[in-house]
C-alpha cells in the first residue's frame, strides 16, 4: 500500500532555496513522490510513498520554527497517485492574489466537521459556501450550498463581491478540499463586512472521515490521479479530461464526443452550423443590449481604489495622487470634501485616512450621463475558450474617464452574464478592429503568454499625415511608463522598452499615407507614440497632433472624423485545439 500526505500551514518561513534543495534530497532519496510548495507565507505539501519515507518527512519539517506540531491528512492507495517528485518555490502556497491576507497571523474560526453536521442534522440557519472551482463543484458538494461560478481560486474575490448584500449578516460556513483555501478566503471575506465567518476544519476530506456523505451529494474531486473520492474516501470511476481538465464521470466517458487524451463533452469542438447559431443568438443579444447605450441616462458610478502594498499607512490622498499624477491633488481634496470615497461598508474616508495594504475604496461619481460611442460591435467567432470580435471607434474597452457603462467590457457582461469574457489584450477608444476574448482565466493565461512570448502576429493598417521617404522603418523608443497630458504616454529613454515595425502600403494623393504596422511589444499608445516621434501622426489623432504638439482630447465624440488606426489582423493558437487561427478585420 501506498502512504498519501496532504499537509499545509501557513508560517513565516526564510531561507527558500536551501530548504528546497534539501527537500528534493530527502524525498528522492525516501523514495517519495509528489508536489511541495515553500513560500514565505508557509508550506503546503501533496505527497505519497512509504509510511517510513512520509515519517522521515515530517520528521524534518517539525525541525523548523513554527512547525514543530505539524500535522497531516494520510491516506492509503493500491498504487502511487504521483509521477515525479517536484518541490516549487512561489509567492503564495495557495494562489489567491491579495495583499493584506496573511493567516500565518490570522484566520476566522473554524468550524470542526462534526459540529456543522450537528448544525445541519439541527436544520439550524446558516449558509454554506463553496470556494472551490467550477470543474470540483461538478463532482458534488454540499447539499443547497451556495456555489460561485469561479474557474480559480483567484476568481473568488470578485466573486464574493457579487454574493446578495444580505449575506453579510448571515452565518456563513465556507469549505474546501482540505481546508487551505479557506485560511485566506475567510479573512477576506471579513475584510467585505462578512460578519459571522466559520470555516470547515480539515475541509470536504476530513468531513468525509468523520461524519461520512450526510448532507453532501456526489464526490470530492481531489488534486492527483484518482480524480474524486466517494464519503468513504474511496477512488471512483471519475476521469479527467487531458485537453481541458474538466472531470468526467462514467456517463460522460461514454460520450461520443469523448476521446481519451484529446477531447471530450466539454470542449469538443462544435460543428460550423451551431456555431453560427450562437453567435447569431449572442449578436442579435448584444445589439438590443446596445440600442439604447446603458450609459444614456444619469446613474451614480462606483470604481474601486486598490491599495497596494507599497502603499501601506499612506493617507489616501498621497496614494491617489501617487496612482493618478494626471489629476492635480485639488482636485482629489474637493473630491473627498464631498464624500466620494467610501469603504466597502460604507464608511466616508477622507484624504488624511490611512490605509493599509489590500485595502480597497470606492470612488462614488454622481449620476450623469456618458457620452455616446460607437455601437456597431460584430461577433466574428464565439466557441468554448474564446470570442474574437470586431471593435468599433470611439468605443473605450473598460471603464475610465467619463465612461462607466459605455465600454465593450460592459456591453459585453450584459450578453454573456452570469459568465463574463476576459479581455485577452486591448485597443485604445480610438482605436477600431479586432480584440480577442477568453471565456475563462485559465484560457486568457494561455492567451496571455502566446502575446508575451512573440507568438502572436498583431499586424495594423493605419493611416498617417505626410508620405514617409522609407518603405520599412523599426522603431524602438521607450515609451514613459505614466501618462503626459490627457492621459497619453511620450518617448522617453527611461521607459518601457517598445518596437514597432513599418511598411509603406500606398502613398495617396491627398497627402497621406496608408501603413503597415507590427507590433514588438504592447505598450500604451505604442503605435501613436512611434509615429508621432517620426513625423507622421495618425490621421485624426486628437491627442498626437502634428507639429510635436499634444492635444488636450483624449477620447474622440462619435461625431469628429474616425482615427486612422485599424487592429486588421490577428494570429493566435488556440488555446484546446492547438490549431493556429486567423482574423481579418472586414469594415
Amino acid at each position: 500500500m501506498v502512504t498519501n500526505l496532504a499537509a499545509y500551514r501557513f508560517v513565516g518561513l526564510t531561507g527558500l532555496k536551501e530548504l528546497r534543495e534539501e527537500m528534493i534530497a530527502l524525498c528522492k532519496g525516501a523514495g517519495l513522490k509528489g508536489t511541495i510548495l515553500l513560500s514565505v507565507e508557509g508550506v503546503n505539501l501533496f505527497v505519497a510513498g512509504s509510511a517510513e519515507g512520509i515519517s522521515k518527512l515530517m520528521a524534518r519539517l517539525r525541525q523548523i520554527p513554527g512547525l514543530e506540531d505539524f500535522e497531516g491528512k494520510v491516506s492509503e492507495s493500491e498504487d502511487q497517485p504521483f509521477r515525479r517528485m517536484l518541490v516549487r518555490i512561489k509567492r503564495e502556497i495557495i494562489s489567491f492574489g491579495v495583499e493584506g491576507v496573511e493567516p500565518g497571523k490570522r484566520t476566522s474560526p473554524k468550524l470542526a466537521a462534526k459540529e456543522l453536521k450537528r448544525w445541519l442534522d439541527e436544520g439550524r440557519k446558516i449558509t454554506l459556501l463553496d470556494t472551490r472551482n467550477d470543474y470540483e463543484v461538478k463532482l458534488g458538494t454540499f447539499k443547497g450550498a451556495v456555489v460561485p461560478d469561479i474557474r480559480t481560486f483567484r476568481e473568488f474575490p470578485m466573486a464574493v463581491r457579487e454574493l446578495p448584500e444580505a449575506m453579510k449578516d448571515e452565518t456563513v460556513v465556507m469549505f474546501c478540499t482540505g481546508g487551505i483555501r479557506c485560511e485566506k478566503a475567510g479573512p477576506f471575506m471579513e475584510m467585505e463586512g462578512f460578519k459571522n465567518i466559520y470555516q470547515l476544519d480539515g475541509g470536504i476530506l476530513k468531513y468525509f472521515e468523520e461524519c461520512g456523505g450526510d448532507h453532501y451529494d456526489g464526490e470530492c474531486f481531489v488534486f492527483d490521479q484518482r480524480v474524486g473520492v466517494d464519503p468513504a474516501l474511496q477512488e471512483t470511476d471519475t476521469a479527467v479530461c487531458y485537453a481541458c481538465q474538466a472531470p468526467l464521470s462514467a456517463e460522460d466517458q461514454e460520450d461520443v464526443r469523448y476521446v481519451a487524451g484529446k477531447t471530450c463533452p466539454y470542449c469538443f469542438k462544435p460543428e460550423p452550423e451551431k456555431m453560427a447559431e450562437r453567435i447569431a443568438a449572442a449578436q442579435a443579444k448584444l445589439d438590443a443590449v446596445c440600442e439604447v447605450l446603458p450609459g444614456s441616462f444619469p446613474q451614480e458610478n462606483r470604481r474601486p481604489v486598490n491599495v497596494a502594498a507599497k502603499y501601506d499607512r499612506w493617507t489616501l490622498g498621497d496614494v491617489l495622487a501617487d496612482q493618478f499624477p494626471q489629476i492635480p491633488r485639488e482636485e482629489w481634496a474637493r473630491r473627498g470634501a464631498e464624500g466620494r470615497f467610501v469603504s466597502y461598508g460604507g464608511k466616508l474616508r477622507g484624504m488624511d485616512h490611512v490605509v493599509r495594504a489590500g485595502e480597497r475604496i470606492l470612488q462614488v461619481f454622481p449620476p450623469e450621463v456618458e457620452p455616446e460611442v460607437a455601437k456597431s460591435i460584430r461577433i466574428l467567432w464565439d466557441d468554448e475558450a474564446i470570442v474574437v470580435l470586431e471593435k468599433p471607434a470611439p468605443l473605450p474597452m473598460h471603464a475610465s474617464g467619463r465612461y462607466h457603462r459605455n465600454t465593450l467590457q460592459h456591453l459585453l457582461n450584459q450578453v454573456y452574464e452570469p459568465k463574463f469574457l476576459r479581455p485577452v489584450h486591448r485597443l485604445d477608444a480610438n482605436t477600431r478592429g479586432l480584440v480577442l476574448f477568453a471565456r475563462t482565466r485559465h484560457y486568457c493565461r494561455l492567451l496571455q503568454r502566446q502575446f508575451l512570448d512573440g507568438k502572436v502576429e498583431k499586424i495594423y493598417r493605419v493611416r498617417v499625415q505626410g508620405h514617409p521617404a522609407w518603405e520599412e522603418k523599426i522603431c524602438e523608443s521607450a515609451i514613459s511608463a505614466e501618462p503626459s497630458g490627457p492621459g497619453g504616454r511620450v518617448v522617453d529613454e527611461d521607459g518601457l522598452a517598445a518596437r514597432t515595425d513599418f511598411k509603406v502600403i500606398e502613398r495617396c494623393a491627398d497627402g497621406t499615407a496608408l501603413l503597415e504596422a507590427r507590433l514588438g511589444s504592447g505598450r500604451t499608445n505604442q503605435i501613436r507614440v512611434h509615429l508621432w516621434e517620426l513625423g507622421f501622426p495618425v490621421v485624426g489623432d486628437p491627442c498626437y497632433l502634428p507639429g510635436g504638439k499634444m492635444g488636450d482630447k483624449q477620447t474622440l465624440d462619435v461625431a469628429d472624423a474616425p482615427m486612422g488606426l485599424e487592429a486588421w489582423k490577428l494570429v493566435f493558437t488556440h488555446p484546446v485545439s492547438g490549431e493556429r487561427m486567423e482574423f481579418e478585420n472586414t469594415k
